[in-house]
């Protein structure tokens, strides 16, 4: 299997408008997640941007862009149009979504999404950790996965497979609580075939775009990785990542 990386980006955000060149330690938070992809080494790494300002600072710093048109409707989009562009000729067949938004992202939970997808077979693969922090065990904006577990994997993590994902807090009863990570890894067919599927109504409902792939029948296999990194959404995520990413004095 050959990976490539994409890391789908745009200027508009409804909560921190212009996130991408937000300055992150000393550079553009676009620029630190490109970073962290080119360490996790499973395969070529670009950014699908959706303006110029975008292409020119990732290209700066020696990395490979591409823009995509600014009206496509999600980030599975983006990375598609990207891909046809980068990779005409099909040389990958496992297309890995990095938000654009995760400058502290742990490389090691990349590579365990290409790991997963790798031994599960399965048409997608994404990451799920333990929820720890009581109130977001009932936080609506923290979405849980529903997983059906099965073994250890490569790099020692448990896996399984996704039966459902939600913002309300599930499953019942006793037991830990699973986190889901918005990072997925795809075979390079399923991709092409999620994003020629229709919006489905659990994904209107829930506002989760990955129903949309288990409505149609397709596959999420999951691993359990130990950390959530952080996603910059406001401005008081913002002040958190520039802390964590801080020069050393």
């Amino acid at each position: 299997m050959s990976a490539i990386v994409l890391i789908p980006a745009r200027m508009a955000s409804t909560r921190l408008p212009g996130k991408p060149m937000a300055e992150i330690g000393g550079e553009a938070m676009i620029v630190q997640v490109w970073r962290r992809a080119k360490e996790a080494d499973v395969g070529p790494v670009a950014v699908a941007a959706a303006e110029e300002e975008i292409l020119d600072a990732v290209r700066a710093v020696g990395g490979e862009a591409v823009l995509t048109d600014p009206d496509l409707p999600s980030g599975s989009d983006r990375i598609n149009q990207a891909l046809q562009r980068l990779d005409p000729d099909g040389r990958h067949d496992v297309v890995v979504n990095v938000q654009g938004d995760l400058p502290t992202l742990d490389p090691g939970t990349l590579r365990a999404a290409v790991s997963v997808l790798q031994s599960s077979g399965g048409d997608i693969a994404t990451l799920v950790a333990e929820i720890r922090d009581a109130h977001e065990r009932d936080d609506p904006s923290v979405v849980k996965a529903i997983v059906a577990w099965e073994g250890a994997g490569q790099f020692g993590e448990q896996t399984g497979w996704a039966l459902y994902f939600t913002r309300a807090t599930a499953p019942a009863g006793e037991g830990p609580l699973w986190h889901h990570i918005g990072l997925y890894a795809y075979r390079r067919a399923a991709l092409e075939r999620f994003v020629t599927l229709p919006v489905s109504r659990l994904e209107q409902r829930e506002k989760l775009e990955q129903l949309r792939a288990l409505e149609a029948g397709m596959t999420i296999a999951v691993a359990r990785v130990d950390s959530i990194p952080l996603g910059v959404d406001t401005p008081a995520d913002l002040e958190r990542a520039r802390a964590l990413l801080a020069p050393m004095p």
